[in-house]
């Protein structure tokens, strides 16, 4: 009965309890990502390329756990890979305030991005079995708006203790951080999750592991598509567009900060509206919807590179950029995350989830190094122009997913309800 229960209603406790285990991870990343380069760079006095370095062990973390990260899911269940990856996340971030040298910081950086890493699908996976079809949506929505409120008040609250010139101060800040993932291992690693997957797509026999995501046409395609969506946004959002920004527009770093801020203030209010809209159109419409939103948004950074002698028009355009960045992204959050898991086996959800991180991972990696690169050379009309064309791909690759999903999966079941009755009445007359 109480099976039953949290299948009809959705696992109210244990979903809130891991929704705020995401809280608590968005505000630990926010409260030291934005001052991991300082740190190796100032702080310890390594230069910039042990910084880049550091920087891609930690991207290289991801691509070597997550393949294991889905298989231990689907097997072991999504409870232990989290409190697995949460102990070597506090490990890692510790471990990191204290390295002096540049192999302990890229050995300890490694374990870092391992820990995060391995947490995300994870904790995708809870979101899933604690919610039904009818609240996966809004549980994926909320999951957003807490990763952003997170990071946001994260970084607030980080930026308050960090002092280069004292390095005990950041010491601090990963010894906090590591509390951070001890807490969500606490708090969302005793959970109970209910043991039966809401969906099941396929059957039971087939081919298991990644072998099965590749043979899924459907959720091949919207792993292209989720690549390309990182890319051009989030893998944009922190490097090509704030090199572009404060490069060729010469905004003030202050004014980015505001920009950034005005993106997060941006989700936090449309979010629940967006999944409101959302859930009664198409998933791939909203999808080709936010890519158009975003198109708006590369129209706006052309416009601040060619008024950027008017201080102020060109301000307002950065902002507008990351304005209506947050649109797009609040299109999209009640909707990728509910696709890969109705496209899952229920067997096979945690690879799917892996999967799907795997990609978004390379795409944030591959993103701010096309942008920066193409922004440094001083070609930022190409920079531009590129972006753009990504963009019309992605609304096209959304329209063209459409054949490939079941109205269910599209959430295209509404108007099938709406043309019975027509259908009905028509066969009376």
């Amino acid at each position: 009965m109480k099976q039953q229960r949290q299948r009809s209603h959705g696992a109210g406790g244990p979903l809130r309890r891991v929704q705020i285990g995401n809280a608590l991870s968005a505000f630990g990343s926010g409260f030291t990502m934005p001052y991991m380069f300082v740190y190796v760079d100032q702080v310890r006095g390594l230069g910039s390329l042990a910084a880049g370095m550091v920087f891609t062990v930690f991207a290289l973390a991801a691509l070597a756990v997550l393949p294991f990260t889905g298989r231990g899911i689907d097997r072991y269940g999504p409870r232990p890979v989290l409190l697995v990856g949460a102990a070597l996340a506090a490990v890692g971030a510790f471990a990191f305030g204290h390295a002096t040298g540049t192999p302990a910081l890229l050995v300890s950086s490694f374990l870092f991005g391992a820990g995060v890493t391995t947490c995300q699908p994870a904790l995708a996976t809870m979101i899933v079995r604690c919610s039904t079809a009818a609240t996966r949506s809004h549980a994926f929505a909320l999951q957003f708006t807490l990763i952003n409120l997170g990071m946001g008040i994260g970084a607030l609250v980080g930026g308050q203790i960090v002092d280069v010139a004292d390095p005990a101060s950041l010491t601090r800040l990963f010894t906090i951080e590591a509390a951070t993932f001890l807490g969500l291992a606490l708090v969302t690693g005793s959970a109970r999750i209910p043991n039966a997957a809401p969906v099941l797509v396929h059957g039971q026999s087939g081919p298991t592991g990644l072998r099965a995501l590749v043979a899924d046409k459907a959720m091949l395609r919207l792993c292209v598509l989720a690549g390309l969506i990182f890319f051009t946004c989030y893998g944009q959002f922190e490097s090509g567009v704030a090199a572009f920004a404060t490069d060729t527009v010469g905004t003030a770093p202050s004014t980015l900060g505001l920009a950034i801020g005005a993106n997060a203030l941006t989700i936090v209010v449309l979010q629940m509206f967006m999944v409101r809209i959302t859930a009664r159109r198409r998933r791939t419409t909203a999808m080709a919807a936010a890519g158009v939103v975003w198109l708006g948004a590369w129209a706006m950074a052309l416009v601040a590179g060619l008024i950027r002698t008017e201080t102020m028009a060109a301000t307002v355009a950065i902002v507008s950029i990351y304005a209506l960045f947050g649109v797009g992204e609040s299109l999209l959050a009640p909707t990728m995350g509910p696709i890969v898991a109705d496209l899952a086996p229920a067997r096979l959800l945690g690879t799917y989830n892996a999967g799907y991180s795997l990609v978004k991972q390379i795409a944030i990696a591959v993103g701010p190094a096309v942008g920066v690169l193409l922004v440094g050379s001083g070609t930022w009309p190409l920079y531009l122009a590129a972006m753009a064309g990504s963009t019309l791909l992605i609304v096209a690759m959304a329209v063209r997913l459409r054949p490939y999903l079941t109205p269910e999966q599209d959430n295209a079941q509404v108007a099938v309800v709406r043309t019975i009755p027509v259908r009905e009445l028509q066969t009376a007359a």
